[in-house]
């Protein structure tokens, strides 16, 4: 039986609720250049492939799948739940530990610079990890109003 990768994208593409939450994320990518040009007066494309900024990505594409299966499953289904519990266990982490191991990155990389002085050169940690608390409400919101917006 061979299978058909034509008819499998199909599938893919012709699903609403997956469609809608690619777009929010997609849609949140954008911004967080948009937010990072206004705030630094520069564009910066890396903002594209770097955790962290203005709005959570993670939150917008989560919540548009939550609300999206609640738009079309019910919100009393217990697919929505899933995806509700999943929406916010991602925010979660994105807020909380992600933000967290930022932090810590921050002090490990001040630690490291002293010491540099004595001629180590130990790789820096990424400090950018998580999101802040209104980065997230942010990107949750973005994908709360897309997922109603385009279903």
């Amino acid at each position: 039986m061979a299978i058909n990768a034509r008819s499998h994208l199909g599938f893919i593409t012709d699903n609403s609720v997956f469609m809608t939450s690619l777009l929010a994320w997609a849609i949140a990518q954008l911004l967080k250049i948009v937010s990072w040009a206004v705030m630094r007066r520069k564009l910066n494309f890396k903002r594209l492939v770097e955790p962290g900024g203005m709005p959570s990505s993670h939150s917008a594409f989560v919540t548009s799948l939550a609300t999206g299966v609640g738009l079309v499953e019910g919100f009393d289904s217990t697919l929505f739940a899933l995806a509700a519990v999943f929406a916010l266990i991602v925010m979660y982490d994105a807020a909380g530990v992600r933000r967290a191991a930022g932090k810590q990155a921050r002090v490990l990389n001040a630690i490291i610079e002293d010491l540099n002085r004595r001629e180590l050169h130990p790789e820096r940690l990424r400090e950018l990890l998580g999101h802040t608390p209104v980065e997230v409400v942010a990107g949750a919101l973005l994908g709360v109003l897309v997922a109603i917006w385009r279903l």
